[in-house]
Order: C-alpha cells, then sequence, then structure tokens
C-alpha cells in the first residue's frame, strides 16, 4: 500500500487555518494565535493590534509542509512580509522551486526542494512542533546573548528581527519522531544591521537524522546597554505573561 492510500490523519496545522485550498490567506486572530500558542512568539508585530502586522513566517513554513509534503531537502526564502487576509496561493506538490505569491504576483517566499518526498503526518506534524518550537526560543533566549557578545543591541522602541531563510536537510524519511537541538550560532554586524545563523540538528530517538538553519535579519542596532535589554526582555515576558493570564 502506498502513502497515499494510507487512511487521512490531520495535520497539526488545521486546528489553526484550513489548509484544502489552493489559495489561503490568514486572519490577524488566526495568525496571533499561532505566534502565541504554537510558537510562543509574543513580538509585537504579531500582536492583533499592531499597525505593521506581520504573518509569522513560521505558519507559512508549517503550510507549506503540510500541502505539498516533506522534502529531504528544502530551503525558505522570505522576501516580503505577509499582512492579514492576503491571498496566497500555496502548492500541492513542489518540483523543484516554487514561488509563494498573491493575486497580484508578488512573491513573499520561495520554497526550493530536492530529494525524496514524504507525506507523512506524524512526521510532518512532529517536524513542525519541533522546529515552531525551536523558533520560539530564539528571544530573548538566543538573540540577547548573541547582541551581548557582539556590544549591538535592536531597537528597544521598535525592535524590528526579520525571519529572511530557513533551510533543513533530512538524511531519511522513515521516522515519526523528532526533535531539534542547537548545534551553533553566530552573528555578524554590518554598520546597523546584523545577520544572525541559528544552526540546528534534527534528531530521532538519540539519532541525528539531519540538519538545518535558520537565517534572521536585525536593524535599527544600537550600542549595546544592559539596561535597556533588560526593560525589554521584561516587557516580553509580561506580554506573555498577561496573554497567558487572558487565555
Amino acid at each position: 500500500m502506498s502513502e497515499k492510500d494510507l487512511p487521512k490523519k490531520a495535520m497539526f496545522i488545521e486546528q489553526y487555518c484550513p489548509i484544502d485550498n489552493e489559495i489561503i490567506s490568514f486572519t490577524r486572530q488566526q495568525a496571533s494565535d499561532f505566534a502565541k500558542q504554537v510558537a510562543d512568539d509574543f513580538n509585537p508585530l504579531h500582536n492583533i493590534e499592531a499597525k505593521r502586522f506581520c504573518v509569522p513566517g513560521d505558519l507559512l513554513f508549517s503550510v507549506i509542509i503540510a500541502k505539498a509534503g516533506l522534502h529531504k531537502e528544502m530551503s525558505f526564502n522570505f522576501s516580503g512580509m505577509v499582512n492579514d487576509n492576503i491571498a496566497l496561493t500555496f502548492p500541492n506538490e513542489i518540483n523543484n522551486c516554487f514561488d509563494v505569491v498573491d493575486d497580484k504576483d508578488k512573491t513573499y517566499l520561495t520554497v526550493e526542494a530536492s530529494g525524496e518526498v514524504t507525506h507523512c503526518p506524524s512526521l510532518i506534524n512532529a517536524l513542525t512542533k519541533a522546529y515552531v518550537d525551536f523558533s520560539g526560543d530564539t528571544f530573548p533566549d538566543i538573540l540577547v546573548k548573541l547582541m551581548a557578545e557582539k556590544n549591538v543591541m535592536i531597537n528597544p522602541a521598535r525592535p524590528m528581527v526579520m525571519y529572511q531563510c530557513m533551510k533543513i536537510s533530512l538524511n531519511r524519511l522513515d521516522i515519526t519522531s523528532l526533535s531539534l537541538q542547537l548545534a551553533q550560532t553566530s552573528l555578524t554586524i554590518e554598520a546597523k544591521r546584523g545577520d544572525a545563523w541559528l544552526e540546528f540538528d534534527l534528531i530521532s530517538e538519540g539519532e541525528v537524522v539531519g540538519h538545518g538553519k535558520k537565517h534572521m535579519l536585525l536593524s535599527g542596532l544600537r550600542e549595546y546597554c544592559q539596561t535597556s535589554i533588560d526593560d525589554m526582555v521584561a516587557q516580553y515576558k509580561d506580554n506573555k505573561q498577561n496573554y497567558c493570564y487572558k487565555n
């Protein structure tokens, strides 16, 4: 029996948005719920009331692998911020490359894929949860340490950390459990911009079965100030606590 002949199991991401249609848009509520409830991401860009609202990149990633399957080699390159209610065309399959575009043919995300592909819900759900959980730890846990080492910080009044790209490489697809472990980090500075790279291992039942890396752009950098960082982290944690209290 082929994989496609097996009884269908719901994808985890379907709790947050329907994925059956080729064209999908996200409400502020859907995107914000995903950011806070799944990714543990309290970036103010994902707040419902934000003037410069942005759909989390991890939500787009999750929809793509749920719809088009997980390939051994995949890369996701973001080229534009997705606002709420922008109708995007998502792939049902990826032959080498696919551009996620709106109705005006503007590209927001380019996906490249190669190697074997699986539509196994257990593996895709495991990767979605593991990667999004890992991604949610980026701030303050990882980025604050990197900024301190380079004596720079983002603007506390307007913190701008943008998801640029992510790559994953799997040695095998015959697995159903998966976790991520941080392997290496780096931050390079040029003027008021910084490029942060987070490299990670993909682990299944104690075995390293693949690798990946995430690239983020930090803008509006200035000299590091511990007091400002402490205030920013405290505000971030307060936002999280207030949300958890209300929900």
